[in-house]
């Protein structure tokens, strides 16, 4: 559901990922942070170059069919095609021991013409043929769940108790006539918790709403 801390969640797993595996060149991790705003960057092409060009940067020696379409596209000036970005990619990806490719927001990514589901067919062939690992977010967006089905899913939702004990948290810091009175700290929280319904919340609603 919005707000309930997908981004964030995608943020804390590239971040372990980096770490853990940045000194490890038979390792690849590439990620995207889909954004309703920037539909015309987010084509099945432009999606798949970003991760290509992440995983091939990280790669001392590029297979050779990846040099060559470079060359080529670089000395006539022209973009590749979909299909040699896709061919490219799942040669970069075989080259690793592993590949983690993380898409964060998959439902913001609202391309005409099919172009998600274009995106995703690359992305799921791609795990098929070379055991990478994808990791992705979402809303509830029938067509994407139905694309994930077999996948591990895992919902994600702020708890009733999680956001109950973030509240009494900040306690303190509301007005002294708030410390005083246990009444009106429960109702705080108990109202705070039904207002959020499973979504993240901050310092800052919380103070808007004490």
């Amino acid at each position: 559901m919005p707000g309930a801390g997908k981004t964030v969640i995608t943020s804390t797993v590239i971040e372990y990922l980096w770490t853990e595996f940045q000194n490890d060149p038979n390792i690849g991790v590439a990620f995207l942070y889909c954004n309703y705003k920037s539909q015309e960057n987010q084509k099945p092409t432009d999606l798949l170059a970003s991760l290509l060009k992440q995983l091939v940067q990280e790669q001392p020696f590029p297979p050779e069919n990846v040099r060559s379409l470079y060359t080529r596209c670089n000395n006539k000036r022209i973009r590749p095609s979909f299909q040699e970005i896709s061919q490219a990619l799942h040669a970069v990806v075989a080259g690793y021991s592993r590949a983690f490719i993380l898409i964060d927001a998959l439902d913001e990514c609202q391309v005409p013409d099919g172009g998600r589901e274009k995106f995703l067919s690359v992305i799921f062939d791609l795990q098929a043929k070379t055991r990478a690992n994808i990791f992705a977010t979402s809303r509830h967006i029938p067509g994407i769940l139905k694309t994930f089905q077999g996948s591990i899913l895992l919902e994600v939702r702020a708890s009733d108790e999680d956001v109950r004990k973030y509240v009494e948290g900040y306690i303190p810091q509301l007005p002294i006539f708030v410390s005083r009175s246990p009444r009106l700290q429960e109702e705080i929280k108990t109202e705070i918790v039904n207002a959020v319904d499973g979504m993240c919340v901050d310092s800052y609603a919380l103070n808007k709403i004490c």
